[in-house]
C-alpha cells in the first residue's frame, strides 16, 4: 500500500510541476522514495526483456535516448529517463510515471542513463543486463575529483552485478580497463579521421602500469588506437567497428560493413551510434535495419539543436574540456560566416570550480569564418580572460543571453552558434524560443 501511495504522490507532483512549467523529471521520484524507499527494487520483474544502463562523461543522454528510440521503432514499450535525470530520484520518477493507477509497470525494455557517481547506489535497486560506458573525461572536479576516483566508483558498481554484459568504448583506455574479468564487447572507429593535432589527453597514462601510452592515431582527447609500450595494454579487438568515415553533412560511414548515413552534426555522435548498435546486438536484437530505426530520433535540448530564425541559431551543450573541444571542432567544420556565443555558469550542477576553462583549446575557435565572438553567463569575465590569454579578441561581453543573441541576429553572419555549459542551457533555450515567437517563427527542429 505504501508503494501505491508513493506512486500516486509522484504522479500528482508530476502533474502539478508540469502545470507550473517545470520538467518534473526528478523531484516526484525524490518524494516518492522518501515515502517508499524500495519503490524501484522490483523493477527487474516489471521489465520483460532487459535493462540497459548508460554511463560516461559525455554522450550518455544522447546514447540512452537513441537506444530508446531504436527499440521503440521496433514496436517495443520502453521505460526511459529521457530528460537526463540520472540519479536515483530521476530513475524513480521515470518508473512511477510509467506506472498505471494501480501501480503496475509493464515494459519490454528499460533504457536508463545513470550518473557515474550514483551507479553503486542505483545498482542496489536494479540489476541491469547490459551496461554501456561511453567515455571518461575530467568533469566537475569539485564533485567527482580526478578520473581515477570515478573509475573506482564504476568498478564497485560493476562488481555488484556478476552477470552484467559490458559494451565499452574500445578507443578509450579508461573504458577498456573495465572489461578485465567481465563479459565485454568493444566498439570503436578503426581509422584515422581527424587532423592529428595536439589535444587534451586526460587519460594518456596507462591504467594498468601508469606509464605514458603511445598512439598509432587518435581521434580526440585520449580516444584512439592506443598501446602501452611498457606493459602491453592496448586497444582491444573491436566487435562493432566503424570505417570509411565522411564528416560532410550528412555524415557517412560503414558500421560492421553496413552503410550508414546520419544527418547529425559532430564526429562524436558516431560513437553514440556505435554504442547503441553494440548494445542492441548484445541484447540479440536485429540491426539489419539500423538506419531506419534511428530515423525518428529527435535530439534532446542543446545537442546541436537548430532554431529557425532568418539565419539558423544552433545551441550546443558542453560540460567539460573534451566536450567543448569537440563542439569547437564541429563549429570549425562549418564554412559559413558565423557568430559564436559562449556562456559559462558556475552553479552547483556545473561545478563551482571553473579552472577547467584553461584545459579547453579555445585558441582553435579563431578560424577564417569567425565573424564575432560574444561571452556571457555568470562567469563572463573568467571566460573573457581565458580568451585574452589565447590572444583572441572578444567583440562583446554581457551578462544577458538575450542581448547576446539579439546582437548576433543583427550581424551579417550566416549562422550563429551558442555554446553553453549545463545551467546556461535551459535559460538559453527559453530566450531562443521567446525570440522565435516574437519573430512569428516556431522551433520545428
Amino acid at each position: 500500500m505504501r508503494r501505491l501511495i508513493a506512486i500516486w504522490l509522484g504522479k500528482a507532483l508530476t502533474i502539478a510541476g508540469r502545470m507550473m512549467g517545470k520538467k518534473s523529471s526528478s523531484s516526484p521520484g525524490e518524494y516518492a522514495l522518501r515515502l517508499c524507499p524500495n519503490l524501484i527494487k522490483n523493477m527487474n520483474s516489471c521489465i520483460a526483456k532487459g535493462i540497459i544502463v548508460t554511463c560516461g562523461t559525455n554522450g550518455k543522454t544522447t546514447t540512452n535516448n537513441l537506444m530508446c528510440s531504436a527499440l521503440e521503432s521496433k514496436g517495443y514499450k520502453v521505460l526511459c529517463n529521457k530528460l537526463g535525470a540520472n540519479m536515483l530520484n530521476g530513475i524513480a520518477t521515470a518508473y512511477l510515471q510509467a506506472a498505471d493507477i494501480f501501480g503496475r509497470v509493464r515494459a519490454d525494455y528499460a533504457c536508463l542513463e545513470i550518473d557515474e557517481a550514483y551507479t553503486p547506489i542505483v545498482f542496489e535497486h536494479i540489476k541491469p543486463d547490459v551496461m554501456v560506458i561511453t567515455n571518461l573525461f575530467r568533469d566537475q572536479l569539485d564533485r567527482y575529483g580526478e578520473i581515477d576516483i570515478t573509475s573506482d566508483i564504476l568498478k564497485r558498481a560493476i562488481a555488484k552485478v556478476p552477470d552484467l554484459k559490458l559494451v565499452l568504448n574500445g578507443d578509450d583506455p579508461l573504458c577498456v580497463q573495465f572489461g578485465e574479468g567481465h563479459k565485454a564487447y568493444y566498439y570503436g572507429i578503426s581509422e584515422k579521421v581527424l587532423p592529428q593535432l595536439d589535444d587534451t589527453k586526460e587519460g594518456r597514462f596507462c591504467p594498468v602500469c601508469g606509464e605514458e601510452q603511445k598512439y598509432n592515431y587518435y581521434h580526440y582527447s585520449q580516444l584512439g588506437d592506443f598501446y602501452c609500450p611498457h606493459c602491453g595494454f592496448k586497444r582491444p579487438d573491436i566487435d562493432f567497428e566503424v570505417k570509411n568515415v565522411s564528416l560532410k553533412t550528412p555524415m557517412h560511414f560503414t558500421l560492421n560493413n553496413q552503410a550508414m548515413e546520419i544527418n547529425y552534426k559532430g564526429f562524436y555522435n558516431i560513437y553514440n551510434l556505435i554504442a547503441v548498435y553494440g548494445a542492441m546486438s548484445v541484447l540479440g536484437e536485429s540491426t539489419d535495419d539500423f538506419s531506419r530505426l534511428l530515423s525518428g530520433y529527435k535530439p534532446q535540448i542543446g545537442r546541436m539543436q537548430e532554431f529557425p530564425f532568418k539565419k539558423p541559431v544552433i545551441l550546443s551543450l558542453s560540460k567539460n574540456p573534451a566536450g567543448f573541444n569537440q563542439a569547437i571542432a564541429t563549429v570549425n567544420t562549418d564554412d559559413r560566416k558565423k557568430d559564436v556565443i559562449i556562456a559559462i555558469n558556475d552553479k552547483a550542477n556545473d561545478g563551482r570550480d571553473v579552472s577547467w576553462l584553461w584545459d579547453v583549446d579555445f585558441d582553435k575557435i579563431k578560424d577564417e569564418h569567425l565573424n564575432t565572438l560574444t561571452t556571457t553567463g555568470i562567469r563572463v569575465w573568467d571566460i573573457s580572460l581565458r580568451f585574452k590569454y589565447a590572444d583572441i579578441h572578444v567583440d562583446y561581453m554581457t551578462d544577458s543571453m538575450r542581448d547576446a543573441v539579439k546582437r548576433c541576429l543583427e550581424t551579417d553572419s550566416e549562422v550563429v552558434y551558442v555554446l553553453v555549459n549545463y545551467t546556461a542551457l535551459y535559460p538559453a533555450e527559453a530566450v531562443l524560443n521567446e525570440l522565435l515567437k516574437k519573430e512569428g517563427c516556431s522551433d520545428e527542429n
